[in-house]
């Protein structure tokens, strides 16, 4: 098992759900990323996702678009977040996720990016544009390297699809509680117990459910039907609140903390 299998295997033993951050890498700087990083996993935090910059970012909303540029300018590339990402490995063996587009991968070629990303200490890629049906050699890969590709599942996913997604996915399925792109809201979706069920009643995996969940009363519902929690958005807006502050890391950790004791009071 790698990290983010022993990560749920552990909680699943314990009667607790996964509280899972997203942040752009590189927001503002990768030092930043790095800083943060090491704090949130003294904070609750289970696994982490880092976004890594691209400049035609279609899954996500204005809050994390601006992220990815901030980040872009910053300086950021695949390998220097790798860089980061084992920096941190010197300190910490929270899992990590990347949250990447495929022209990113593709461009450095798909066998030598899943290697890095191995070595470096990455645990798992969420590639937002690779459809499982395009995915065989990815797959292969990503398990010889022992990572865990993970896949999305929406609300407009039709159950027949649902069944062949979740059957090829490993570590956890990522529910999008929302249709459209990532960002705040006001409100829990009101049918995520059903739609949770729905693809519960396909795969064992653990089910994270992500996009929209903005404090921590909002966490705590999602937690209470779901095996993970993803907050995205609402840390990215904190850290671009507090970017030029030099208390950037003890302001956004504040704010992560009281999400994560949310979803652990379940």
């Amino acid at each position: 098992m790698n990290r983010i299998e022993e990560c749920f295997a552990r909680l699943r033993r314990e009667g607790k759900k996964a509280f899972i951050v997203y942040i752009g890498a590189g927001d503002p700087n990768l030092e930043a990323t790095r800083q943060l990083s090491l704090a949130f996993d003294k904070s609750g935090v289970d696994i982490l996702e880092l976004g890594v910059p691209f400049s035609d970012p279609l899954a996500d909303g204005l809050v994390n678009q601006l992220a990815a540029q901030r980040g872009l300018e910053s300086g950021t590339t695949p390998p220097k977040v790798l860089e980061t990402v084992a920096a941190v490995r010197k300190q910490s063996q929270i899992p990590i996720v990347l949250y990447i587009y495929f022209n990113l991968i593709h461009k450095v070629g798909l066998e030598r990016f899943i290697a890095d990303a191995a070595r470096a200490g990455v645990d798992g890629l969420l590639v937002l544009d690779l459809p499982p049906e395009e995915s065989d050699n990815y797959e292969a890969l990503m398990r010889k390297a022992g990572l865990c590709h993970i896949y999305l599942v929406a609300p407009m996913t039709p159950e027949g699809r649902i069944e062949i997604i979740v059957k090829r996915g490993a570590g956890f399925i990522y529910y999008i509680s929302r249709e459209g792109v990532t960002g705040m809201q006001s409100k829990v979706a009101s049918n995520l117990a059903e739609q949770v069920a729905k693809i519960r009643a396909h795969t064992a995996l653990p089910i994270a459910v992500g996009f929209g969940i903005s404090n921590p009363e909002q966490a705590k519902l999602v937690a209470r039907e779901a095996d993970g929690v993803v907050v995205g958005s609402a840390v990215v807006n904190r850290i671009a609140q507090h970017a030029k502050n030099q208390d950037l890391v003890p302001q956004v950790t504040e704010f992560v903390k009281s999400l994560a004791d949310a979803v652990k009071s379940i």
